[in-house]
């Protein structure tokens, strides 16, 4: 049976791919940069075959998916099927509804910087799905889950071959702007990622640990671990609330503290990366 949380990570995964196709199709297509992924060999291969660019991108995702299955297994796979049809599928009806004659503006830098940021947002929120738009992005999660690297090193490592292709076949400054446009997409997608799973530490020395920690149990729904300390020079027993929350969670924990004691001291850490119940899955 379908549940919320699966209906949910399929709609956002769709969200996040027409996002991608937007900013590949208006910002980079009409420029010819190729800054790596299946969409940048689809653009070089257009250049040769009288196919189009969602056709291209079609073919080569039924390729690198079956390496997914393979590698990552069936669940990443089959979110990755849905979004790499979506993202062609996307990328069809704006070849057809709204086709780019020409590129948005006349400076091929800001063209490339608009595409580059516009994938990247749509990338960050299929990524946080465990999915992801086909083509080397399978790679770059492959590198992820095998050598611990990270997703934008990862993208980076796959479409180097993309980028060199596309040096050849458009010459050397559409090359070298795409070489660029390669670099600034692993920075970029990096960011968005790092900016969406960012969760916070919360530490709380407290006067009043029984009704903060149900607060955060009860209304926020986290769970809490309590130690006993001493105050170095008070002497006094203090008890440290330690608790992780996401960013809009600690705005409302933040309110709540001031209310139940507003002599609380806290210290808040960000946090990358969480796994376990609650959170991210091993």
């Amino acid at each position: 049976m379908i549940n919320k949380q699966t209906i949910k990570e399929y709609i956002l995964t769709a969200i996040g791919t027409f996002i991608v196709a937007f900013g590949v199709y208006y910002f980079l297509v009409p420029e010819n940069l190729a800054t790596g992924g299946v969409s940048g060999l689809a653009i070089v291969i257009n250049n040769y075959v009288p196919f189009s660019i969602s056709a291209i991108n079609f073919v080569l995702n039924i390729i690198l998916l079956i390496i997914g299955f393979l590698f990552i297994g069936s669940e990443f796979g089959g979110k990755t099927i849905f979004s790499a049809v979506i993202f062609s599928l996307s990328m069809f009806i704006m070849e057809n509804a709204y086709p780019a004659a020409q590129p948005v503006t006349d400076e091929i830098l800001l063209n490339l910087i608009c595409g580059i940021v516009i994938s990247a947002m749509g990338l960050s929120v299929v990524f946080n799905q465990n999915a992801s738009t086909g083509g080397t992005d399978i790679l770059a999660k492959i590198f992820n889950k095998y050598f611990n690297l990270d997703m934008g090193t990862g993208l980076m490592a796959a479409d180097i071959i993309v980028v060199v292709s596309a040096l050849f076949t458009y010459g050397l400054k559409t090359g070298i702007v795409g070489a660029f446009g390669w670099f600034l997409n692993g920075i970029v997608v990096n960011y968005f990622i790092d900016g969406l799973s960012i969760k916070r530490e919360v530490v709380i020395i407290t006067k009043k640990p029984i009704e903060i920690k149900d607060f955060i149990i009860t209304k926020i729904d986290r769970g809490v671990t309590v130690y006993k300390a001493e105050g170095g020079y008070t002497n006094e027993e203090k008890d440290v609330i330690v608790t992780t929350v996401a960013k809009n969670e600690y705005f409302v924990l933040k309110k709540e503290l001031k209310k139940l004691d507003p002599d609380v001291f806290v210290i808040v850490r960000n946090v990358h990366e969480v796994i376990g119940f609650g959170f991210q899955k091993l």
